[in-house]
């Protein structure tokens, strides 16, 4: 994963915003931990994005950590991620 991200920022192969969000996602793909994998991610995204020379994401502007609809959109746009269409990740980062 970490070998698909350097590659991605060396070869300029997708936009900053997009490089970090596609870690997120491959991050809580790999659930690494019981929990928290979702912060882990978050926090990964964000400092790689400023790595890059953007500002860290927004994140829905809300807590992600309760059960309610800024998470079930959070959860949806993973979703969509993990059938490749990273196209709903993009929009709730900067949401």
């Amino acid at each position: 994963m970490l070998d698909d991200v350097r590659y991605w920022v060396e070869h300029g192969t997708y936009p900053p915003d997009e490089i970090a969000a596609r870690l997120h996602h491959r991050l809580t793909q790999i659930h690494a931990f019981p929990n928290g994998n979702g912060r882990h991610a978050r926090m990964m995204a964000d400092r790689l994005i400023e790595r890059l020379g953007g500002k860290p994401f927004s994140w829905g502007g809300g807590s992600l950590t309760g059960v309610g609809t800024l998470r079930a959109q959070y959860v949806a746009a993973l979703m969509a991620a993990d059938g490749h269409d990273i196209q709903p990740l993009m929009r709730f980062v900067r949401s």
